[in-house]
C-alpha cells in the first residue's frame, strides 16, 4: 500500500519535529556541561566530597560558571574534584580562592562553592589546584547533639530529684522552706539581736550622763562645733572670692 501524499507529509514534520528537539536538548544540555565555548580546567582535593556528584553546578559569586568534570579517590582519606568552568570568569579567580562544597538550597543538590578573594592577586593556572575547604560531617555533628541531649537528660533528671526532696522537707533548703521549728528559732534570733542592739544604745546614753564621762562627751561636742564653725567660715570665705571675681568679669 502506496503512502499517501498527507502521511508523507506528516511523517516528515514528526521526523523533523523529533530531530529538531534533539538538536535543542543536546544544546541544552551541552550548555550547561560547558560542552561548548572556551574552557578551563581546576582541581581541589577534599577529605569527604558529602554527596557531591559529577555534572553538580560550580558557583562563583552566586552564578553558575561551571559544573564539576569528575571525582576520583586518590588516598584512603581524600578525593580529588576536576572542575571545568567558563573562560570567561577566569579573570576573577585568584589564587588565593577557596573552593568548599554546599548545597543549593536547604536540601538542595551538593555543588562547589568558589570564594571571591582579594583584588590584586595572581589569577589561578590553567589546571591549578585550588585550596578547599572540608564539609563539617554531619555524622559528627549528629553524635555531639546525642551527647549533648544525653547530659541535658542527665541534668534534668538532677534537677527533678533536687526539687523533690526540697518539696519533702529533706536537705538544709528544704527544711529552712518547710520546717516551722527552724523558722521560729530564725524569728528568735532576729528578736534578741534586736533587743541587744536597743540595750546598747540605752546603756550609751546613760553613759553620756554619768559624771565621771560627762566631761568627756561634752569637750567632744565642743570641737565638733569648732570644726562646723571653721567650716563654715571657709565656705563663707570661698563665696565672697567667687563672688569678688564675678564682678571683676563683668567690669
Amino acid at each position: 500500500m502506496k503512502a499517501t501524499t498527507g502521511q508523507k507529509i506528516r511523517t516528515g514534520i514528526f521526523a523533523f519535529t523529533g530531530i529538531f528537539l534533539l538538536v535543542g536538548a543536546v544544546f541544552l544540555i551541552g550548555k550547561s556541561k560547558n560542552m561548548f565555548g572556551d574552557t578551563f580546567h581546576i582541581y581541589g582535593t577534599f577529605r569527604n566530597v558529602g554527596g557531591l556528584q559529577v555534572g553538580n553546578n560550580v558557583r562563583f559569586v552566586g552564578v553558575n560558571v561551571g559544573t564539576v568534570e569528575s571525582i576520583r579517590i586518590i588516598s584512603d582519606t581524600e578525593a580529588r574534584v576536576d572542575l571545568i568552568l567558563e573562560d570567561k570568569v577566569h579573570p576573577y579567580i585568584k589564587a588565593n580562592a577557596i573552593a568548599s562544597i554546599g548545597s543549593d538550597g536547604l536540601m538542595g543538590d551538593k555543588l562547589i562553592v568558589i570564594s571571591a578573594s582579594e583584588e590584586g592577586g595572581v589569577l589561578i593556572k590553567e589546571g591549578a589546584r585550588i585550596a578547599t575547604n572540608n564539609p563539617t560531617d554531619m555524622g559528627e555533628i549528629v553524635a555531639k547533639m546525642e551527647r549533648v541531649a544525653d547530659n541535658a537528660q542527665i541534668i534534668t533528671a538532677g534537677l527533678a530529684d533536687i526539687a523533690t526532696q526540697v518539696s519533702g522537707g529533706k536537705g538544709t533548703l528544704g527544711r529552712l522552706l518547710y520546717n516551722d521549728d527552724i523558722a521560729d528559732d530564725l524569728q528568735g534570733t532576729v528578736n534578741n539581736i534586736k533587743k541587744g542592739t536597743k540595750g546598747f544604745s540605752e546603756n550609751m546614753e546613760a553613759l553620756k550622763g554619768n559624771f565621771l564621762l560627762r566631761g568627756y562627751y561634752r569637750r567632744k561636742e565642743r570641737k565638733r562645733k569648732e570644726r562646723e564653725e571653721v567650716q563654715q567660715q571657709q565656705e563663707q570665705t570661698q563665696q565672697a572670692d567667687d563672688d569678688s571675681k564675678g564682678k571683676k568679669k563683668h567690669k
